[in-house]
């Protein structure tokens, strides 16, 4: 089969289109023929390489898939063969302490599919049957494939780790980014005011279509002061962090008395500066968050399928343009998600 794979990890020029074998399903385990994949920031860093994870080589990146079940393992009971199906990218073991409470992202082995194994830049993908959700029939697989990780990673950061409420505000850094562009949609959704940080007045335009309140331009003001501003120096209740070191220190002064940082990331580093005696006089809440569990993805998927939440699609672009879709994602030009199609 053909797949857009990288053989030793590194620059945009590492990335060849190849044939490689088609998987064949363990039991438990589907093959999906892949119709759609979206890119995450995710690629971007696998690609490049991390720190103290190892991975086989050569590798298929993508962890948003969606497609058609084109073969099926042995114990299949709930998926059959042709299914159109959008694809959890969470894998876990579902028998340590963490699986048996049902918090499936805090799995001793948690790992992700395109990141931890081959992933969806693919003709074909084999994954766990459980992780398959289906498709209703009036929605496109390139609408699919934008939901996975970013609303899943949107609803757990939002809803679960950070408890917000109606009436309260929020603050979503990034929100040209696919999980900004899912949270401020499930904020709105939630009855919170959403305060969007990005950085074009056209990105503005699109972050107020999705229901932003108000909008913050990175590159013109100061977000934590602006944000301050715009809650009458009281400070937003909960901020949506993911740039890391950059914002790591404005992201604290924006919240209010008691409020709460949630990260899921740090794209421009892992060591952010933190005031202590502002954390400990202002009981300011650090709170991380990783991915979700099977019922947090069903939940999601399922406001999804209803139209209640819009998966945000920037382009489609053919699977032998994936240099371009790394090139687009690495330099921000994009708002939402760039899907990939074999």
């Amino acid at each position: 089969m053909r797949a857009a794979i990288f053989r030793e990890h590194g620059g945009i020029d590492k990335l060849e289109i190849a044939d490689i074998p088609q998987p064949t399903p363990k039991a438990g385990e589907v093959v999906v023929r892949v119709r759609a994949a979206a890119m995450n920031h995710l690629d971007l860093w696998v690609r490049k390489g991390l720190p103290g994870i190892e991975i086989p080589l050569p590798h298929v990146g993508g962890s948003d898939i969606a497609g058609e079940v084109a073969e099926l393992g042995a114990s299949i009971s709930h998926v059959e063969g042709g299914a159109r199906v959008v694809v959890n990218p969470g894998l876990w073991c579902g028998v340590c302490e963490w699986c048996l409470k049902g918090e499936h992202s805090l799995c001793v082995d948690y790992r992700i599919i395109g990141e931890h194994t081959d992933g969806g830049f693919a003709e074909f993908v084999a994954v766990p049957a459980a992780n398959c959700v289906r498709i209703p029939e009036s929605f496109s697989f390139a609408e699919a494939a934008a939901v996975p990780l970013v609303f899943l990673t949107a609803w757990r950061a939002l809803i679960t780790q950070a408890n917000l409420r109606a009436g309260e505000s929020v603050l979503v850094l990034g929100a040209s980014g696919g999980v900004a562009s899912a949270a401020i949609q499930i904020a709105k959704l939630t009855g919170a005011r959403v305060l969007a940080v990005t950085s074009s007045a056209e990105k503005a335009a699109r972050a107020r279509e999705l229901g932003a309140d108000e909008i913050i331009d990175r590159t013109q003001e100061d977000f934590a002061k602006q944000a301050f501003k715009l809650t009458n120096r009281r400070g937003v209740d909960v901020v949506l962090e993911n740039t890391g070191a950059e914002t790591w220190e404005g992201s604290l002064r924006a919240l209010t008395r008691g409020g709460r940082l949630v990260t899921y990331g740090g794209t421009t580093g892992p060591n952010g500066k933190t005031n202590i005696p502002l954390l400990f006089w202002k009981q300011i809440h650090l709170i991380g968050s990783t991915m979700g569990t099977a019922a947090e993805f069903a939940r999601v998927t399922d406001l999804v399928w209803q139209r209640r939440l819009r998966p945000v699609v920037d382009r489609v672009l053919p699977l032998t343009e994936i240099k371009a879709a790394h090139e687009a994602l690495e330099a921000g030009e994009q708002f939402g998600k760039i899907v990939l199609t074999p």
